[in-house]
């Protein structure tokens, strides 16, 4: 499959990938053209930014969660039908998992799809030295291709002049050229960017105008050239059916004939409905979950835990992904409603899966604001972050998962869970450091870690089997 791409990287950190990224996408979906967006790495906020922009899902590419074989297919699944793909890198170009070599990094996403890179460098406190820094990185590793270079935070015409002189001589294009602009700063705070779903209409009129920056500085024709010289990728697109391989649309309860209240029972219970947590409170989520959720069987349906008060009718099975509980701890303990449904729900020895953020919801209490009591813990912010990628075998059996499972997660957090009596841990940790976490009591499968379904499909098949029969 051909599909025009780019990734956009950068030197490092704070060099402004995601303004550069998210505005193309904006200027090149304005240009009427479908655009895919990606984004290397664990990270769940930028997505939604992308998502903005081309109004299509923001997909992650993450080859150490799914393993390097998987970056191409899941790239191709997302990329499918689209006239250009644009992929943010993650922290510098070269950096990856600590300690193993090019993994997980942009550049070793770049080679597996083939693809050309548009280097964002931050030129405010530099001028001749641009040229060493930009031919440092693409002479580096002559696997990745640099095929342009946008100059970002420009202060003025004589400094771009300067910029373009010294890279002349390196032989990388200068494909585009941004002045400094603080109106184009997005709000952080303790994790990161705060996410779309926080602050939609202000995120809305953010996307707008990094488009509109964009577009203006950069030289979207030949950007969109570039694209198009990657050439074929080979092998096919990740499918959610295939790899669940599910018989659900053979099963003998959805071909019954609905008449008699026994058949629709039937059919009901062979299509169990499974809620989603999602809001301003639980907005992390990777798209691939709900499709292999919905390919192995289930029905998937959202729900807010900040507005609504009861969970959806006919609930079999409980999702509650990452996202920013300790923001809207308050909120969520005001909604005793929905607490006490989801405790009820975990007491009949229902189906829950709970990461990070859902974790902390199900605790006895955050920040001593009372959360639903499902696990016998308390949790607490803290001034220590705790970040990296974790090698992990399921302890136990789970709803979730057999015992000796093994799954990659990521930890990012900055809260602290203490724990009590009446559950088991979920994951042994096996790296970096040797540890067990998380709590499995009952249909409650809930931990720290954040996985990626597409690298064990059988997670969403047991998971929904065990709704289908609970």
């Amino acid at each position: 499959m051909s599909v025009p791409r780019l990734v956009i990287a950068a030197p490092s950190s704070g060099s402004g990938k995601t303004t550069v990224a998210t505005g193309l996408m904006a200027a090149f979906a304005a240009r009427g053209l479908a655009v895919s967006p990606h984004k290397v790495g664990p990270d769940y906020i930028d997505p939604g930014y992308h998502a903005l922009a081309t109004g299509r899902v923001g997909r992650n590419l993450d080859a150490y969660l799914c393993g390097e074989e998987l970056i191409a297919p899941l790239f191709l699944h997302g990329a499918r039908g689209c006239d250009l793909a644009v992929v943010e890198g993650v922290m510098g170009l070269f950096d990856g998992a600590a300690g193993q070599g090019e993994l997980a990094s942009t550049a070793q996403v770049a080679k597996l799809l083939r693809a050309p890179v548009v280097l964002v460098v931050d030129a405010s406190s530099q001028s001749r030295s641009v040229a060493a820094l930009v031919h440092g990185f693409a002479s580096w590793d002559t696997g990745v291709r640099i095929g342009g270079v946008i100059l970002n935070k420009v202060g003025s015409d004589r400094h771009e002049e300067l910029l373009r002189e010294a890279l002349e001589s390196v032989g990388v294009p200068v494909l585009g050229v941004l002045r400094r602009s603080a109106g184009l700063e997005t709000p952080s705070r303790h994790l990161g960017l705060v996410p779309v779903a926080e602050r939609r209409a202000a995120a809305v009129e953010a996307v707008a105008a990094m488009g509109a920056v964009v577009s203006e500085g950069c030289d979207l024709d030949a950007l969109l050239a570039l694209a198009r010289g990657a050439g074929a990728l080979s092998g096919a697109a990740w499918c959610a059916a295939e790899v669940t391989e599910s018989h659900t649309h053979d099963h003998p309860s959805r071909l019954a004939e609905k008449g008699t209240s026994g058949a629709d029972r039937v059919a009901e219970k062979a299509r169990p409905l499974i809620a989603v947590a999602g809001g301003p409170a639980f907005s992390f989520s990777y798209a691939e979950h709900t499709e292999l959720l919905t390919a192995a069987g289930a029905e998937v349906v959202a729900f807010d835990p900040l507005r609504d008060e009861e969970l959806p009718d006919g609930c079999a099975g409980l999702v509650i992904g990452g996202g920013f509980p300790e923001v809207y701890a308050g909120e969520l303990s005001a909604n005793e409603r929905l607490r006490k449904s989801v405790a009820e729900f975990a007491e009949r020895g229902a189906p829950i899966a709970a990461e990070c953020a859902g974790l902390l919801y199900l605790c006895r209490e955050l920040d001593g604001a009372p959360m639903c009591g499902v696990l016998e813990a308390s949790a607490r912010m803290s001034e220590r972050l705790t970040l990296g990628y974790r090698d992990a075998v399921a302890v136990g059996d789970s709803v979730l998962a057999a015992a000796g499972t093994r799954m990659r997660g990521h930890e990012f957090h900055r809260t602290v869970v203490e724990p009590g009596a009446g559950a088991d841990p979920a994951w042994g940790v096996l790296s970096p450091v040797r540890r067990v976490e998380g709590f499995v009591r009952r249909g409650v499968h809930a931990s720290y870690l954040h996985t990626h379904w597409a690298a064990e499909p059988s997670v969403a098949r047991r998971f929904t089997e065990r709704c289908r029969t609970s």
